[in-house]
């Protein structure tokens, strides 16, 4: 790793090496800048190390065995042992390299970047000081800027004694090597839905504890009712609406009281109610801005104000990889005066890796609604199509439509299913494009497959 002086110049400090940064710091170091790279953790965030890529190593293996019990339908009989030990070894050999970032280091070494593990803070305008591991301080200046992309960190809800238990949060279930025998999830969004429906295929009873009336809350509620019905009927018990008001632990198990007046107990607890964003401890007081913020303001250039950029999680955007590397290419082009599009979001899509899946692009029907658009909307089961009919267990779904009647073109859509991510790709060229209805009503769709469906959905609408 290369040595560092105090008050070494840079052109570009990155502060927060997830995905986004890394990629900007990359390239930004091989167009010939000189990059200082900060992060307080590991070079690359929380994707590979505790999110999409590990978590869907786990729905991977999860998924395998629900297709081995679907097998009797279809084939004939099948017996299989579910096995963490397969699991745990793929996500911290294959994966994370034990949780190390060093293979990651070097690759941004190579092009040119000077790398700091430390916490990076803002110390004025154009200037970074990293408290380093050993205690000392490093004072970087950036002559073009400091692009911040600090991350999340999950969040811990305000419940009376869960600050004192070893409750999991979706880094510790990514690590874990042993199953327990129960496990409680706070939290019916995207990751507590992905690791709820893991944990149970391999025999683990789940309780979901989710606030809101339905699960993944930020999807249409077609899609939070289908999947909750996939799941109870997997043997999880999901609870909506239902509040924790206290957590103990003691001998080994958790107790968990609900605002109803029941308690749960269970071996494990998961916290996966949502993400804090990591701007309390960045100094951003310094140069004017509100450290109490959840989000930094962004203009359609990645641009805070002049010599400061953002991006990730921390822009209110989306909290996805995908959205981090889409804001980093964007941000590198204005570092490096290359022109390009700025910013837009009407066709940001996301995607629940639950079996099924559950993906969606744009708007959703209450969204367009509220926009004050002329909606129409149109629908098809998935399992009614040609390929779900062939397909048999597992197929259930569906594709919902949104469209912005006035212009003739869809704002927004949804697939559940089997490869729902996939389907959904369709879509959002749909949506982001603008291509009119009348010419997705003209196109051929390819029989027997699963998107045959958008074509039905599209004859619906109404």
């Amino acid at each position: 790793m290369q040595a560092v002086t105090e008050d070494e110049q840079y052109d570009v400090v990155v502060v927060g090496l997830g995905p986004g940064g890394e990629a900007l710091a990359t390239a930004t170091a091989k167009a010939g800048l000189r990059v200082l790279a900060v992060d307080r953790h590991l070079v690359g965030g929380e994707c590979p190390y505790y999110g999409c890529i590990p978590s869907k190593m786990m729905v991977r293996a999860a998924d395998t065995l629900a297709e081995a019990g679907r097998a009797a339908e279809l084939a004939g009989e099948v017996s299989v042992v579910p096995s963490w030990t397969p699991v745990a070894r793929r996500v911290s050999e294959q994966a994370t390299a034990g949780w190390d970032d060093t293979v990651a280091v070097e690759r941004l070494e190579s092009a040119g970047a000077t790398v700091v593990h430390g916490i990076g803070r803002l110390a004025g305008p154009g200037r970074v000081e990293v408290e380093r591991p050993d205690g000392g301080t490093l004072r970087a200046a950036a002559a073009r800027g400091v692009v911040l992309n600090p991350g999340t960190r999950p969040a811990a809800p305000p419940v009376d004694g869960l600050a004192g238990t070893p409750y999991w949060t979706n880094r510790d279930a990514l690590q874990a090597t042993e199953l327990p025998g129960s496990l409680v999830v706070l939290g019916g969004g995207p990751i507590g839905c992905e690791l709820a429906q893991v944990f149970a295929r391999f025999g683990v009873r789940v309780t979901i504890v989710q606030h809101g009336d339905r699960l993944v809350p930020a999807d249409e509620p077609e899609a939070s009712a289908l999947l909750a019905d996939v799941l109870v009927g997997e043997g999880l018990r999901v609870m909506t609406g239902a509040e924790a008001t206290s957590v103990s632990y003691a001998d080994g198990t958790f107790t968990i009281g609900l605002g109803s007046g029941e308690t749960l107990t269970a071996d494990r607890l998961l916290v996966a109610a949502g993400r804090t964003p990591n701007l309390d401890d960045l100094g951003l007081e310094t140069v004017g801005l509100d450290p109490t913020a959840r989000t930094l303001d962004v203009d359609d250039r990645m641009r805070v104000q002049d010599g400061l950029w953002a991006i990730g999680d921390v822009t209110g955007k989306g909290a996805f990889t995908h959205v981090s590397m889409y804001q980093s290419g964007i941000a590198q082009r204005d570092l490096l005066g290359d022109d390009g599009p700025p910013a837009s979001y009407h066709a940001l899509p996301h995607v629940t890796f639950t079996d099924p899946e559950v993906a969606a692009v744009g708007l959703t029907e209450q969204q367009a609604r509220d926009a004050g658009l002329a909606v129409r909307v149109g629908s098809t089961p998935l399992e009614q199509s040609s390929r779900g009919f062939t397909h048999g267990p597992g197929a259930r779904g569906l594709v919902k439509v949104v469209e912005d009647a006035d212009r003739g073109v869809l704002v927004g859509a949804t697939v559940v299913g089997p490869a729902g991510g996939e389907i959904i790709g369709a879509l959002a060229v749909a949506v982001h494009a603008g291509v009119p209805v009348e010419v997705l009503r003209s196109m051929i769709y390819a029989y027997p497959t699963f998107h045959r469906a958008i074509e039905t959905a599209i004859g619906d609408l109404s």
